[in-house]
């Protein structure tokens, strides 16, 4: 079977003016990366629209409003907080990377692709129930975790977050669902100041292991095998996601950690892996951040490789 991408030109409209890191070029440095003869293989799907019922299984209708109401006029941008900005064509890119995360279930689900990526933004493992926060409007991982359990019957969804940020409205999202497992790494003392050890969840399905500032891929990878890949195991999802963020890498202007390429490739074989030995299979792969253009479309590029099987 093969690997599916969903991605949607609507995404490249989401404009955060200039100088934003999380700007259009992000996308276009990812998609410019899968076109080498490499990827002929890879079949590629145009994302939908989310709607608001699914939408609302992750969000408030007040949440929706908020992001929706407050879209500028055409050619300006309006910030939603001082770190998120949107413009005219935001909502729409907001819909098709939610609906990428529920296309991508569906496929898997229905056994259409072995797994499948989707290069979407804006990005969305900050947005929480009923805020948006972190350049994220809408929580895409969360959106289709809850499609999965919802329209699926796969029962217990399990997200890793392997962006250097912690995913704080993943968590939010998932905390009192205990057939919700979110587990990150991420950088110590960073933004947005949670994601620490203590905060597990109404039933230990929330797994958190900081690192420090400078932490290379000894300490990354150790902390994947010991503690990640356990607890996801003792969990025993139907459907594992990952929040792939590249922002851990050496390169990365937006933190201080020092992964290379070759760790995205190894973990998500590892994830690979996981997912062909404890649920069938069923694996979606959600793009988060990653701000060095190079570096963010060589990893993407390492990680679908790994996801094709190459």
């Amino acid at each position: 079977m093969p690997t599916l991408l969903f991605t949607h030109p609507a995404c490249l409209d989401h404009d955060t003016g200039d100088y934003h890191p999380e700007c259009s070029d992000r996308l276009r440095a990812v998609l410019q990366a899968l076109e080498g003869e490499e990827f002929m293989m890879l079949h590629r799907e145009a994302a939908p629209r989310a709607t608001t019922e699914q939408l609302l299984r992750a969000h408030t209708m007040e949440h929706l409003d908020f992001v929706r109401d407050n879209l500028p006029n055409p050619g300006e941008q309006a910030h939603l907080d001082p770190d998120t900005v949107i413009s005219a064509g935001s909502y729409e890119a907001a819909l098709r990377s939610a609906g990428a995360a529920i296309a991508a279930v569906d496929a898997v689900a229905k056994r259409e692709c072995r797994n499948a990526f989707c290069a979407v933004r804006p990005p969305g493992h900050h947005a929480e129930s009923n805020g948006v926060m972190g350049f994220c409007l809408f929580n895409n991982v969360a959106v289709g975790a809850l499609h999965a359990q919802a329209v699926h019957s796969l029962k217990r969804v399990a997200v890793f977050d392997i962006d250097v940020h912690h995913g704080n409205g993943t968590q939010d999202i998932f905390f009192n669902n205990p057939d919700l497992y979110y587990a990150s790494t991420h950088q110590d003392e960073t933004f947005p100041g949670t994601g620490f050890i203590t905060e597990t969840g109404i039933a230990n399905n929330i797994l958190n292991v900081p690192l420090p500032a400078g932490s290379g891929s000894e300490p990354w990878r150790k902390a994947v095998v010991e503690t990640i890949i356990p607890g996801i195991i003792a969990f025993k999802p139907d459907l594992i996601m990952l929040s792939a963020g590249f922002d851990a890498h050496a390169s990365d202007p937006m933190a201080h950690m020092r992964l290379t390429t070759d760790d995205f490739s190894w973990v998500t074989e590892k994830m690979v892996n996981l997912a062909r030995d404890i649920c069938g299979n069923r694996l979606v792969s959600v793009l988060e951040g990653g701000y060095d253009l190079r570096a963010l479309a060589v990893s993407c590029a390492a990680h679908v490789r790994a996801l094709m099987g190459f």
